[in-house]
């Protein structure tokens, strides 16, 4: 299990979406695992690695693996 947490700004960042996007996402459960600690939200490394890796596909025609929606 990897110790490495990142805020929502490095995940942000890391994905190429706005902060109140991933606010959004965790509001809905479809974005990446999240460890919550008082009124501090954080990310495991390995959980966006696995969220990132479980929606990767080889083409544009392919369809999405895992939906927005179910957050998969």
């Amino acid at each position: 299990m990897s110790t490495s947490l990142l805020t929502t700004g490095e995940v942000a960042n890391l994905l190429q979406v706005a902060e109140i996007t991933l606010r959004k996402w965790r509001l809905s459960g479809i974005g990446p695992q999240f460890v919550k600690a008082g009124a501090n939200v954080r990310y495991r490394a390995d959980d966006v690695a696995a969220w990132i890796t479980a929606r990767t596909v080889q083409s544009t025609s392919a369809p999405c693996p895992l939906s927005l929606r179910n957050g998969g």
